[in-house]
Protein backbone atom coordinates (compact mmCIF):
# COMPACT_ATOMS: atom_id res chain seq x y z
CA UNK A 1 0.00 0.00 0.00
CA UNK A 2 2.03 3.54 -0.94
CA UNK A 3 0.38 6.82 0.52
CA UNK A 4 0.34 9.45 -2.32
CA UNK A 5 2.53 12.79 -1.88
CA UNK A 6 6.86 12.42 -0.31
CA UNK A 7 5.80 10.23 2.65
CA UNK A 8 4.61 6.66 1.59
CA UNK A 9 3.64 3.68 3.49
CA UNK A 10 3.95 0.13 1.99
CA UNK A 11 2.79 -3.28 3.26
CA UNK A 12 4.78 -6.39 2.41
CA UNK A 13 2.79 -9.55 3.51
CA UNK A 14 5.09 -12.61 4.56
CA UNK A 15 4.04 -16.03 5.79
CA UNK A 16 5.49 -18.06 8.28
CA UNK A 17 5.32 -20.12 11.65
CA UNK A 18 4.74 -18.18 15.05
CA UNK A 19 6.22 -20.73 17.91
CA UNK A 20 5.65 -19.81 21.47
CA UNK A 21 5.30 -22.50 24.55
CA UNK A 22 5.82 -25.90 22.45
CA UNK A 23 2.92 -24.76 19.98
CA UNK A 24 3.70 -23.81 16.15
CA UNK A 25 0.76 -22.19 14.13
CA UNK A 26 1.15 -21.01 10.31
CA UNK A 27 0.27 -16.90 10.21
CA UNK A 28 0.45 -14.26 7.63
CA UNK A 29 2.29 -10.88 9.10
CA UNK A 30 2.31 -7.81 7.67
CA UNK A 31 5.71 -5.87 7.45
CA UNK A 32 5.44 -1.76 7.18
CA UNK A 33 8.33 -0.22 5.40
CA UNK A 34 7.72 3.95 6.67
CA UNK A 35 9.47 6.61 4.71
CA UNK A 36 9.73 7.79 1.23
CA UNK A 37 11.73 7.22 -2.04
CA UNK A 38 15.09 7.48 -0.34
CA UNK A 39 15.01 5.85 3.16
CA UNK A 40 12.46 3.66 4.97
CA UNK A 41 12.20 2.29 8.59
CA UNK A 42 10.76 -1.38 8.70
CA UNK A 43 8.36 -1.99 11.13
CA UNK A 44 8.24 -5.70 12.12
CA UNK A 45 10.78 -8.11 9.96
CA UNK A 46 8.94 -11.21 9.76
CA UNK A 47 9.49 -14.33 8.42
CA UNK A 48 11.61 -13.68 5.13
CA UNK A 49 14.10 -11.05 4.76
CA UNK A 50 14.63 -11.18 0.33
CA UNK A 51 10.90 -10.45 0.28
CA UNK A 52 11.16 -7.67 2.28
CA UNK A 53 14.74 -6.35 1.27
CA UNK A 54 12.77 -6.44 -2.50
CA UNK A 55 10.39 -4.06 -1.21
CA UNK A 56 12.78 -1.78 0.25
CA UNK A 57 13.92 -1.63 -3.39
CA UNK A 58 17.58 -0.11 -2.90
CA UNK A 59 16.45 2.53 -0.13
CA UNK A 60 18.58 3.21 2.56
CA UNK A 61 17.12 1.33 5.68
CA UNK A 62 17.86 3.74 8.65
CA UNK A 63 15.99 1.37 11.40
CA UNK A 64 14.17 -1.69 11.60
CA UNK A 65 11.79 -1.41 14.81
CA UNK A 66 10.26 -4.88 16.73
CA UNK A 67 6.95 -3.62 18.07
CA UNK A 68 7.49 -7.16 20.27
CA UNK A 69 9.56 -10.30 20.75
CA UNK A 70 7.24 -12.72 19.18
CA UNK A 71 9.32 -14.81 16.69
CA UNK A 72 7.14 -14.13 13.90
CA UNK A 73 7.94 -10.43 14.37
CA UNK A 74 11.67 -10.64 14.67
CA UNK A 75 12.97 -14.13 12.61
CA UNK A 76 13.78 -12.28 9.66
CA UNK A 77 15.22 -9.26 11.17
CA UNK A 78 18.96 -10.29 12.05
CA UNK A 79 19.44 -11.73 8.01
CA UNK A 80 17.75 -8.15 6.93
CA UNK A 81 19.90 -6.27 9.10
CA UNK A 82 23.00 -7.69 7.66
CA UNK A 83 21.65 -7.31 4.28
CA UNK A 84 20.73 -3.39 4.53
CA UNK A 85 23.64 -2.80 7.53
CA UNK A 86 20.51 -1.28 9.42
CA UNK A 87 20.32 -1.14 13.35
CA UNK A 88 17.38 -3.47 15.17
CA UNK A 89 15.59 -1.69 18.11
CA UNK A 90 13.40 -3.69 20.56
CA UNK A 91 12.09 -2.51 23.87
CA UNK A 92 14.25 -4.17 26.31
CA UNK A 93 11.45 -5.52 28.37
CA UNK A 94 11.17 -8.01 25.55
CA UNK A 95 14.70 -9.62 26.21
CA UNK A 96 13.44 -13.32 27.10
CA UNK A 97 11.59 -13.47 23.90
CA UNK A 98 14.68 -12.11 21.29
CA UNK A 99 16.92 -14.74 23.02
CA UNK A 100 14.48 -17.36 22.00
CA UNK A 101 15.11 -16.89 18.54
CA UNK A 102 18.89 -15.06 18.76
CA UNK A 103 20.33 -16.37 21.76
CA UNK A 104 23.93 -15.32 20.48
CA UNK A 105 22.74 -11.96 18.85
CA UNK A 106 21.01 -8.97 20.94
CA UNK A 107 19.01 -6.03 19.68
CA UNK A 108 21.13 -3.26 18.55
CA UNK A 109 19.13 -0.25 20.03
CA UNK A 110 16.52 -0.18 23.07
CA UNK A 111 13.06 1.71 22.53
CA UNK A 112 12.11 3.35 25.01
CA UNK A 113 8.26 5.03 26.05
CA UNK A 114 8.16 8.29 24.50
CA UNK A 115 10.98 8.36 21.99
CA UNK A 116 10.56 10.04 18.70
CA UNK A 117 12.29 7.91 15.51
CA UNK A 118 12.70 10.20 12.89
CA UNK A 119 11.33 9.32 9.61
CA UNK A 120 11.62 11.21 6.42
CA UNK A 121 9.36 14.28 6.48
CA UNK A 122 8.71 13.43 10.02
CA UNK A 123 8.53 11.41 13.28
CA UNK A 124 6.99 8.15 14.61
CA UNK A 125 6.45 8.21 18.76
CA UNK A 126 7.34 5.21 20.33
CA UNK A 127 4.32 4.21 22.81
CA UNK A 128 4.96 1.16 25.65
CA UNK A 129 1.96 -0.83 24.88
CA UNK A 130 2.05 -3.87 27.62
CA UNK A 131 0.21 -6.97 28.00
CA UNK A 132 0.58 -8.86 24.32
CA UNK A 133 4.13 -8.99 25.41
CA UNK A 134 6.29 -7.36 28.38
CA UNK A 135 8.18 -4.90 25.91
CA UNK A 136 5.41 -4.41 23.37
CA UNK A 137 5.27 -0.95 21.49
CA UNK A 138 3.07 1.01 19.07
CA UNK A 139 4.52 3.67 17.30
CA UNK A 140 2.29 6.89 16.64
CA UNK A 141 3.04 9.64 13.68
CA UNK A 142 1.51 11.28 10.71
CA UNK A 143 2.04 10.60 7.13
CA UNK A 144 1.31 13.32 4.50
CA UNK A 145 -0.74 15.04 7.53
CA UNK A 146 -2.49 12.21 8.63
CA UNK A 147 -2.74 10.24 11.84
CA UNK A 148 -1.03 6.54 11.82
CA UNK A 149 -0.47 4.47 14.38
CA UNK A 150 1.52 1.01 14.24
CA UNK A 151 0.09 -1.53 16.46
CA UNK A 152 1.87 -4.41 16.07
CA UNK A 153 -0.02 -7.26 17.95
CA UNK A 154 -1.64 -4.67 20.94
CA UNK A 155 -4.54 -3.53 18.16
CA UNK A 156 -5.98 -5.08 15.86
CA UNK A 157 -9.74 -4.88 13.72
CA UNK A 158 -12.32 -6.38 16.56
CA UNK A 159 -10.13 -6.32 19.75
CA UNK A 160 -7.11 -6.64 21.38
CA UNK A 161 -3.82 -8.80 20.59
CA UNK A 162 -3.87 -12.46 22.33
CA UNK A 163 -3.03 -12.94 25.65
CA UNK A 164 -3.47 -16.43 26.07
CA UNK A 165 0.28 -17.24 26.14
CA UNK A 166 3.52 -16.72 28.35
CA UNK A 167 4.81 -13.31 28.84
CA UNK A 168 1.31 -12.02 28.09
CA UNK A 169 -1.79 -10.43 30.23
CA UNK A 170 -5.17 -9.10 29.24
CA UNK A 171 -5.62 -6.79 32.23
CA UNK A 172 -2.37 -5.25 31.43
CA UNK A 173 -3.04 -5.14 27.41
CA UNK A 174 -6.73 -3.09 28.19
CA UNK A 175 -4.86 -0.50 30.32
CA UNK A 176 -2.28 0.12 27.29
CA UNK A 177 -5.52 0.17 25.10
CA UNK A 178 -7.05 2.45 27.25
CA UNK A 179 -4.14 4.72 28.23
CA UNK A 180 -2.22 4.82 25.24
CA UNK A 181 -3.93 4.37 22.16
CA UNK A 182 -7.78 5.15 22.40
CA UNK A 183 -6.69 8.76 23.51
CA UNK A 184 -5.43 9.49 20.48
CA UNK A 185 -7.57 11.05 17.80
CA UNK A 186 -10.70 9.02 16.24
CA UNK A 187 -9.77 9.41 12.97
CA UNK A 188 -6.23 7.91 13.28
CA UNK A 189 -5.68 4.53 10.90
CA UNK A 190 -4.10 1.84 12.49
CA UNK A 191 -2.00 -0.61 10.67
CA UNK A 192 -1.63 -3.99 12.62
CA UNK A 193 0.68 -6.68 12.60
CA UNK A 194 -1.85 -9.18 11.01
CA UNK A 195 -4.62 -8.85 8.93
CA UNK A 196 -7.08 -5.55 8.07
CA UNK A 197 -6.54 -1.74 9.27
CA UNK A 198 -8.89 0.09 11.59
CA UNK A 199 -9.17 3.08 13.10
CA UNK A 200 -8.89 4.26 16.79
CA UNK A 201 -12.37 5.55 16.33
CA UNK A 202 -13.68 2.28 14.89
CA UNK A 203 -12.40 -0.12 18.23
CA UNK A 204 -13.00 2.77 20.88
CA UNK A 205 -16.81 1.86 20.69
CA UNK A 206 -16.38 -1.59 21.44
CA UNK A 207 -13.78 -1.25 24.36
CA UNK A 208 -16.75 -2.29 27.28
CA UNK A 209 -17.23 -5.29 24.98
CA UNK A 210 -13.93 -6.95 25.16
CA UNK A 211 -14.02 -6.27 28.80
CA UNK A 212 -16.86 -8.29 29.24
CA UNK A 213 -15.75 -11.25 26.78
CA UNK A 214 -12.12 -11.16 28.53
CA UNK A 215 -10.54 -11.44 25.98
Amino acid sequence: MAVSGGQRIDRVITRGDFTLDGQSFTVDNNVWLVGDEQSVVVVDAAHDPSVIEAAVDGRRVSLIIATHGHNDHINAAAELADRVRAPIALHPADAVLWRQVYPERGPDEALRDGQVIPIPGGSLRVLHTPGHSPGGVSLFGEINGDPVLFSGDTLFRGGPGATGRSFSDFPTILGSIRAKLLTLPSETVVHTGHGDDTTIGEEAVDYDDWVLRGH
